[in-house]
């Protein structure tokens, strides 16, 4: 599904040089499901991977930020080529003012994707804050942008397509 773009779509996007973000609740549907083994299984969404691989050959970087670790999501990045990976962050702010200084970005240049509480202070600093359709309350008060798809629906792909568009480099990929 194409996101619809709207006239401030372009002013939000202009500056946005960066995309940082969760993963359960926003690349996950925020599931965790154990086997019989103890193994855990996490699905993300294809179309999403895709999105990520558009953003950064476009010459941006993509981030992720969660408060978890596991050893599918460092998988799941080392598959899509994200080398910037902060897990087990209880203070996802301090993680997004690394990368942050890492990048030389000033926050209105960046994008974060996150769908709960522990999200809130990023999403109030950046210049783009955006939710899934399923995002906590809290979260979907905050955000710029709330994107139809729920988490692990296609939200980063929503996300990434509307940007690129905003921007006039959708087309760059097709």
């Amino acid at each position: 599904m194409m996101p619809s773009l709207l006239k401030s779509d372009e002013a939000s996007a202009n500056r946005i040089r960066c995309i940082l973000s969760d993963v359960d609740g926003v690349m996950t549907n925020g599931e965790i499901t154990y086997s019989s083994c103890g193994d855990e299984l996490k699905t993300f969404h294809v179309r999403d991977g895709l999105a990520v691989k558009l953003w950064m050959r476009s010459g941006y970087p993509f981030s992720i930020i969660t408060a978890r670790k596991s050893d599918l999501v460092q998988r799941r990045s080392e598959e899509l080529g994200i080398t910037s990976v902060y897990q087990g962050q209880t203070d996802k702010l301090s993680a997004a003012e690394e990368i942050r200084n890492r990048e030389g970005l000033e926050w209105d240049e960046i994008c974060y994707v996150g769908d709960d509480l522990p999200d809130l202070p990023v999403i109030r600093k950046v210049g783009l804050a955006v939710a899934p359709g399923d995002a906590a309350k809290e979260v979907c008060e905050s955000a710029h942008w709330i994107m139809k798809s729920d988490g692990g629906k296609g939200v980063i792909r929503e996300c990434v397509e509307r940007l690129l568009r905003a921007k006039g480099r959708w087309d760059e990929h097709l």
